[in-house]
């Protein structure tokens, strides 16, 4: 998972340390512009919402959470973070060439500002 976060580190999250955490907070308005834009699903899609984020502006905060791991993961660590890493290229390479791009009409956009 090191190599792996220093990938998205690389590649353009990085006012993010713990892309992977299961915790997410959003706003109504945050989420009503971020998540019709998703394309990726599994464990990656984390990395897309921060990518959104950033392309619509939209501000993102990490803020500590008191976390109990519960045993019993369904996460292959070999074979997922494989895919993982696969689909972060994917993502980068599609949002960077504008081949994916927000569905977010500019006038939502303001509404969150």
């Amino acid at each position: 998972m090191r190599v792996f976060h220093m990938v998205v580190y690389v590649l353009g999250v990085k006012n993010i340390q713990d892309t992977q955490c299961g915790f997410k907070l959003f706003s109504r308005k945050a989420a009503q512009l971020i998540m019709p834009s998703m394309r990726t699903e599994g464990w990656i899609f984390d990395i897309e919402i921060f990518i959104l984020a950033e392309l619509l502006k939209i501000p993102v905060v990490e803020v500590g959470v008191t976390w109990h791991e519960i045993a019993g993961s369904k996460l292959s660590l070999a074979t997922d973070s494989i895919r993982m890493l696969k689909d972060l290229f994917i993502i980068r390479y599609n949002y960077t060439l504008g081949i994916w791009h927000p569905t977010v009409a500019l006038s939502d956009l303001e509404k969150i500002k």
